[in-house]
């Protein structure tokens, strides 16, 4: 692989302390591409509309049912085009729940041939469990199973699939 790679650091606004991501993307890659690897960084499933946006400009995948002005093809854009260092962008995930990430390009590397990019090299915390009602829904899901006399505090933990440490990367 020649070219360059985009060192993206990747933040959910709103949470704290912060939880972040920090992935290494391939030039070459398309928006629609760094949203999947986003999407796996995070945990998040990809069961939700999404959009970026960058210097007021909107990127995306159009839905079909009108809403608003319609965006840019993301399929199309590809980040060496669009993106340099100090670069940063929104990126929103489920329009419910309303995760939005600040996304900024914090480097700009040659390519390690050694390498298979896309890949996450850090991160801070645990995702929010998908669908948990976005930040304000996050605060009310951590008060709930960090203590055990919440009166929905096994409801949570049952619905999380067990045991939660939001501390926790997972990096796979």
């Amino acid at each position: 692989m020649a070219g360059q790679v985009f060192q993206f650091k990747a933040t959910i606004v709103g949470i704290r302390p912060p939880v972040w991501r920090r992935v290494l993307v391939a030039e070459s890659a398309t928006l629609l591409d760094l949203h999947h690897v986003l999407q796996g960084a995070f945990g998040w499933y990809n069961c939700h509309l999404h959009e970026f946006e960058i210097d007021g400009v909107r990127y995306g995948t159009d839905d079909g049912e009108g809403w608003g002005p319609p965006v840019k093809d993301e399929r199309r854009t590809r980040l060496g085009r669009i993106a340099s260092q100090g670069t940063t962008m929104r990126y929103v995930y489920d329009f419910g729940d309303d995760w939005v990430h600040k996304v900024v390009v914090e480097n700009v590397l040659p390519a390690d041939p050694k390498v298979s990019y896309p890949v996450c090299v850090a991160g801070k915390r645990a995702c929010p469990p998908e669908d948990c009602g976005g930040v304000w829904g996050y605060d009310q899901f951590l008060a709930a199973i960090s203590d055990p006399d919440h009166p929905e505090h096994e409801e949570m933990l049952e619905w999380a699939g067990g045991e939660v440490d939001p501390e926790e990367v997972d990096r796979s």
